[in-house]
């Protein structure tokens, strides 16, 4: 629920074109719906500007599809509804309830559009170094999108190939905020930060071979970046990447 739909409540109330005990039966759900395995925050949009997001990973697809349900359930909302972290099971649960629901394979991504409005200021644009790295870059991309963004994305630009980044100098620089996604060394974010004078959020992926142990070298690498306007989340974190660059955009 969005600080506009309490005010459309409170106003319609307030003309007597709605009852109060019907405002009670909107509202009854606030700030949390317990589901027992779950408790939906129903406020989180108005605390923080964007709605609960699921975590698919570790839940089962009727525990997920019962908190897409809660969500759904308001008959006014407009939200849009995501889930990271799917499978083909979770999607085909979601989908019974809404078959608006996409599944993004390439990222495990679900989501359910309900809404296109612009909230970001700016464009958010979403680097990846490589190929193997556009599956999280994905995963940033649609978050972004899903929180009211206006987004760009630059794929396999990395450094073994300096030119084809360079070559997007002018699209790096009317960027608002920049997410760059990397593996291996997670040297990527460095030259772009030292490229811009933008907020670079860094993703270091769990891309690369034995002694990049599982991301862990390129988020050293991103935590050690000589450009102070980098900024690193955790490893293969595209979600919470958008989010922090989606909160920027809003500023």
């Amino acid at each position: 629920m969005h600080e506009q739909d309490i005010r459309e409540i409170l106003e319609a109330v307030r003309a007597r074109k709605l009852a109060a005990g019907a405002a009670i039966e909107r509202l009854k759900h606030l700030p949390f719906e317990d589901l027992g395995f779950a408790k939906v925050d129903h406020h989180r949009a108005l605390r923080q500007g964007y709605t609960e997001v699921i975590f698919g990973k570790g839940k089962t697809p009727a525990q997920v599809a019962g908190i897409a349900r809660a969500m759904l359930r308001p008959k006014r909302s407009r939200q849009n509804i995501l889930i990271t972290r799917a499978d083909g099971k979770i999607f085909a649960a979601v989908r019974r309830l809404n078959r608006a629901a996409k599944f993004h394979e390439l990222s495990g991504v679900i989501t359910i559009e309900r809404k296109r409005d612009l909230t970001g200021k700016g464009t958010i644009l979403v680097v990846s170094a490589g190929t193997s790295d556009i599956p999280v870059a994905e995963e940033a991309l649609l978050t972004a999108r899903m929180m009211g963004n206006r987004t760009e994305h630059l794929y396999d630009v990395g450094i073994a190939g300096i030119h084809r980044l360079l070559e997007h100098r002018e699209k790096l620089e009317q960027a608002r905020v920049i997410v760059c996604v990397a593996g291996m060394e997670g040297a990527l974010p460095s030259v772009v930060g030292g490229l811009v004078g933008v907020p670079v959020i860094a993703v270091p992926t769990s891309t690369g071979y034995g002694a990049s142990f599982g991301g862990v070298a390129a988020l050293l690498g991103m935590l050690n970046s000589c450009a102070s306007n980098v900024s690193v989340v955790n490893i293969d974190n595209g979600f919470g990447a958008a989010c922090v660059a989606s909160c920027i955009n809003r500023l």
